[in-house]
């Protein structure tokens, strides 16, 4: 197999066929991905809410920090995972190097910063345009931050969808904690650089395939959530103009 034609036929004769060493290598790989934003998500959301509308001494470095954790080599993360869960680590007893949970811990941390640094900024600008009602009304900070939360929850959607991305496509740090062992911690990334360097294209390609249409199937959800918040923002003017001369109505009558 060394042309690229024939590499191609192979590739989508694996996918199609959804060779059983193949179909492994991508399930695992979603479980890995879908795993780490669960617990990424989960954290990001409570702790960007409340960095968007909490005001501390140190909140600029708390934000430079994070903002620079957006950067972080996903290489360095996967160090400092292996340092931690090594034998001589602090995590050593737990057990988890070169296992499906060291790539899930891998991955949420790496995932972690973007998701908070993206929810604090929704948040904040949601609170700077209309917090102070809420606050008006005697909602705290931590009640303040979980009523933004849900009023934008569409656009958080977005944030949710691009942290999977994130998280499926990141090579390094599951490369470094998960030893890449196969049938056990091989996911789509790791599959491809292995099988590139061994010269089995096919196999790399077809890997190389779905994780590209996982990407872009991701990039249509993001799009489609954004048409259809715009259209729903359209449509509330149109929904309020056409009920107000009823409460008009009923207004006068009583």
């Amino acid at each position: 197999m060394n042309t690229f034609s024939d590499s191609a036929v192979t590739a989508f004769s694996l996918i199609t066929s959804f060779d059983p060493l193949f179909a492994g290598i991508v399930i695992r790989s979603l479980a890995v991905s879908a795993s780490a934003c669960v617990i990424a998500c989960t954290a990001g959301l409570l702790l960007g809410a409340w960095l968007g509308v909490a005001r501390f001494r140190g909140r600029a470095v708390v934000l430079a920090l994070l903002n620079t954790a957006l950067a972080l080599p996903s290489v360095v993360v996967g160090l400092v995972v292996y340092l931690l869960l090594s034998r001589s680590g602090p995590l050593g007893y737990l057990g988890w190097l070169f296992s499906f949970k060291a790539m899930v811990l891998a991955q949420a941390v790496l995932v972690l910063p973007v998701v908070t640094a993206l929810v604090r900024q929704t948040i904040e600008d949601a609170d700077r345009s209309h917090g102070e009602q809420f606050q008006s009304l005697g909602a705290g900070r931590f009640m303040r931050s979980l009523i933004l939360l849900w009023d934008e929850r569409y656009a958080l959607l977005t944030v949710l969808i691009a942290a999977f991305g994130r998280a499926i496509s990141e090579v390094g740090a599951v490369m470094i904690v998960g030893g890449n062992i196969e049938g056990f911690t091989r996911v789509m990334t790791t599959s491809i650089a292995l099988e590139t360097s061994k010269g089995d294209l096919p196999l790399a390609l077809a890997l190389g395939i779905v994780l590209l249409g996982v990407v872009l199937l991701l990039n249509g959800l993001i799009a489609l959530l954004r048409r259809w918040r715009e259209q729903l923002d359209d449509q509330l003017p149109e929904v309020a103009m056409a009920m107000a001369p009823a409460s008009v109505g009923r207004g006068v009558s009583l």
